[in-house]
């Protein structure tokens, strides 16, 4: 055996068994494995908002570009103070994160341990798993409905030992969406010694009636830890600031395990002018509304089944989804495979310009006609 591996076999089982996550494939990489020019792709692989970010936002960069050689503010007060003003929570509820991504593995690393387990749902964001899994806990997948979380399913999976409970809504990678209702009535049952992780990253594409109120929950509930980010629909997915809100002895918890400085500078600024460009997040919202409406027209004329979403991305079943995504790829169209969420015959599409989403439904037309079909059901 030679010295490194030596080395690894140290690691704790569970941390040598991760597959590590697969994010989208880049543009550039794209162009160098396919010799295409990077100008004529169309990415639409990793829901991210097709107009960029807010000019508040760039511009609040720009302010703060001249102080880089200094340590970011460690406990974020502008950007909590922001954030208390719009959401109505109060400062202290507020745990910042270098994304919400980071936030959830926070939820993991402050309540999981070996010996322990966590809920989530099939067909959930990959994340929880490999959260769960990075703690030596054990994870308990129960089944889906509908493609989307079943609650009752969920409810029955707690054992003795759980310690966490991973609900996405809207779910990513499927669209779905638990009623608000239903989602408050859960939350009620589960008992008050697990900690239930909402991740709301798509909150802001949601039309007002659809939203869940459920940040006034956690008064009642104070096993409740909401996430949200501003990687989606404020646009400021290369900077990676998200952010929790939850009771405030949760938040110490989760404050102790938290990296020092984790969310930059140029993130806390442009979070900051984010919030407050209302205009930018309309327009954004209405954008998505219409391009959702663009591609779901469009894959009806194709005959191509899809799971209706609530997201910025959309599910459909093409068959063959690995031959497909490999010809879409030679076309210079990048969307995602969801093989790995246990949906081989899927491609994820997220909602991009109207020209993308006119690029992607007219290659796909073509493609289908060169790949063989199987059997196309929602």
């Amino acid at each position: 055996m030679s010295s490194h591996d030596a080395l690894i076999q140290t690691a704790p089982a569970h941390i040598r068994a991760i597959a590590p996550y697969q994010p989208g494939k880049p543009i550039a990489e794209l162009a160098r494995e396919m010799g295409l020019d990077e100008a004529g792709i169309v990415k639409l692989a990793s829901n991210e908002n097709p107009l960029g970010a807010s000019p508040r936002a760039l511009a609040a960069i720009q302010e703060v570009m001249g102080d880089l050689a200094r340590y970011p503010d460690g406990g974020g007060f502008d950007l909590k103070r922001a954030l208390s003003d719009h959401l109505g929570v109060a400062p202290g509820r507020i745990v910042l994160g270098n994304g919400s991504n980071d936030v959830l593995e926070m939820a993991a690393r402050a309540f999981l341990t070996p010996g322990t387990s966590a809920v989530y749902s099939q067909y959930a964001f990959a994340v929880y798993p490999l959260a769960v899994q990075a703690a030596g806990a054990l994870g308990i997948e129960t089944p889906a409905r509908d493609w989307g979380h079943d609650l009752d399913a969920m409810l029955a999976a707690i054992r003795p030992d759980t310690r966490l409970v991973f609900i996405a809504n809207p779910n990513n990678p499927t669209g779905t969406l638990v009623d608000g209702e239903a989602l408050k009535d859960f939350v009620a049952r589960v008992p008050g010694n697990v900690g239930i992780v909402l991740d709301e990253a798509y909150f802001e594409y949601l039309p007002a009636a659809l939203r869940a109120n459920s940040l006034a929950w956690i008064d009642t509930h104070p096993n409740l830890i909401v996430t949200r980010t501003f990687s989606k629909a404020y646009g400021l997915a290369g900077l990676r600031v998200g952010y929790a809100v939850c009771h405030e002895a949760v938040a110490d918890l989760l404050n102790r395990v938290r990296q020092p400085f984790n969310v930059n500078s140029l993130a806390q600024a442009a979070a900051v002018a984010a919030l407050g460009d209302e205009a930018f997040l309309t327009r954004s919202f209405q954008v998505n509304q219409a391009g959702m409406s663009q591609i779901v027209a469009g894959l009806d004329a194709l005959g191509v089944p899809y799971i209706p979403s609530h997201g910025n991305f959309l599910a459909c079943r093409v068959g063959e989804a690995a031959r497909v995504n490999r010809a879409l790829l030679e076309r210079g169209v990048i969307v995602r495979p969801i093989a790995g969420y246990g949906m081989p015959e899927h491609l994820r599409v997220s909602v991009g310009l109207a020209e993308e989403n006119s690029r992607f439904l007219k290659v796909l037309a073509e493609v289908l006609q060169t790949v063989p079909a199987t059997a196309r059901t929602p």
